[in-house]
């Protein structure tokens, strides 16, 4: 638990790093624009398709409803509320977290064509990239507790997860829907609550994950 807490409040720490730089317009703000003014390509036909869909995979609807079926056949075939109660407290603190920092903050999208602070924006951070990163988390971790599956499963699953993340976050950059430092913030929060649930689960098992 200790060494857990310490990598969440690592990446919380990196997360209010980025968003001080955010607030004070810091050097890290300059790569926001650089990379917004490159030019950004226009995918259409099943490209275009195919693209949008790996976007969505970042979406609270997306993987709040994968998070909601793997938890109920996991509470169903173990016989325990457990998985259903993790994984609405997942998914309530996600999106309180995410949401009180964009309504905070409310930084306009690079589509807008500029980029200001409290102006009811909803950029920063990325709901997609932490909805990615903690959610798909949270799912990934509940088949690896309560299938029992080894360790180097564990590690691909883990894996998984990161490249899932890192994908929502590639499109959204090509897609121009966020600024960088939106999609790194928002993986770092959202790392930062999956370590903490974990560490919390872990700490306090039930019967059905032990045995």
């Amino acid at each position: 638990m200790r060494r857990a807490l310490k990598w969440s409040a690592s990446l919380f720490a990196g997360y209010l790093f980025i968003t001080y730089q955010v607030l004070t317009d810091g050097f890290m703000v300059r790569i926001d624009r650089e990379l917004s003014e490159l030019e950004h390509p226009r995918f259409t036909g099943t490209v275009g398709f195919i693209v949008r869909r790996l976007d969505d995979l970042g979406l609270r609807g997306v993987s709040g409803i994968a998070l909601l079926i793997v938890a109920l056949y996991i509470s169903r075939r173990f016989k325990t509320w457990r998985p259903i109660n993790l994984g609405l407290l997942s998914f309530i603190s996600l999106n309180v977290v995410v949401g009180a920092f964009k309504y905070g903050l409310g930084r306009t999208k690079p589509r807008d064509g500029f980029d200001i602070l409290h102006a009811g924006g909803m950029s920063y951070p990325s709901g997609h990239a932490s909805n990615a990163i903690f959610i798909w988390g949270v799912v990934a971790y509940l088949i690896y507790r309560y299938a029992h599956v080894d360790r180097y499963n564990g590690r691909l699953a883990s894996a998984g997860v990161g490249l899932l993340a890192l994908t929502v976050c590639v499109v959204s950059l090509l897609r121009n829907t966020h600024w960088f430092l939106d999609l790194f913030g928002g993986l770092l929060l959202g790392g930062a609550l999956l370590v903490l649930i974990i560490a919390i689960d872990r700490f306090f098992p039930s019967d059905s994950q032990l045995h």
